[in-house]
């Protein structure tokens, strides 16, 4: 069985063996991409970002500062796979501080608002709003962002331990 080991990356972030990088990633200061996880190409990472193992990020997902993406999360790209036509592929957006939960599903094309949460094994069918939570298949809103952090105990800055 191989180790995982450090790969390094640009800007002091890592990416933990095995996992795949594609082509063209853009990636800020200071994120770590777990093993397993596959990162398509062209995908653009912000500063800080955590990316647990055996996430898949298909191709040209784009996601801002201070996300976190859980264990098996998957964002999609192509509304009608195999649509074999990369002018058709719709990429997530993930915006500032946002967290999805581990085997939470991304369909193509959509976007997370900034400081939102997807559930854990949640399906997103729909644009998540800014500061709110939403959970289940189809996922839907459970409460707000402030009101996670108070069950959590944690503050919206101190995603560390989330």
């Amino acid at each position: 069985m191989p180790h995982n080991h450090a790969i390094d990356l640009q800007n002091g972030s890592v990416a933990w063996s095995p996992c795949h990088i594609g082509k063209g990633l853009t990636v800020g200061s200071d994120c770590s991409i777990g093993a397993l996880s596959h990162i398509g190409r062209n995908v653009t990472v912000g500063d800080a970002c955590r990316i647990q193992g055996g996430a898949y990020i298909a191709d040209g997902c784009v996601l801002a500062s201070e996300v976190f993406i859980g264990p098996n999360a998957t964002l999609l790209n192509d509304r009608y796979p195999p649509s074999k036509d990369s002018e058709k592929w719709a990429p997530v957006h993930v915006a500032a501080k946002a967290v999805i939960g581990g085997g939470a599903t991304i369909i193509a094309g959509l976007k997370v608002g900034e400081n939102a949460v997807l559930g854990a094994g949640s399906t997103l069918t729909k644009d998540l709003p800014a500061n709110e939570v939403w959970v289940g298949n189809p996922a839907k809103r459970l409460m707000t962002r402030s009101e996670y952090e108070q069950k959590g105990g944690r503050s919206a800055t101190d995603q560390r331990g989330i």
